[in-house]
């Protein structure tokens, strides 16, 4: 188990914990960022990602990214 901002350009790995806030936690989900959901990073920015989370791109900073704990196998 590693926080996304550790998975390279182009892997997919799958969701297994979200950390921080209730708040936090709840806009992740909103997001898509689920435990079981498989989620592949699309590109780096300067500090933030660009993650294909179910039908979706979205942009995650390094705080955010931090929060979602995946599994990289």
């Amino acid at each position: 188990m590693a926080p996304l901002t550790v998975a390279e350009n182009g892997e997919t790995c799958t969701v297994v914990k979200i950390t921080g806030r209730d708040e936090v936690r709840q806009h992740l989900a909103e997001l898509g960022f689920v435990v079981g959901t498989d989620v592949t990073v699309a590109s780096r920015m300067g500090g933030s990602l660009i993650v294909a989370v179910r039908d979706s791109r979205v942009a995650l900073g390094r705080d955010m990214a931090n929060r979602v704990m995946v599994d990289l196998g």
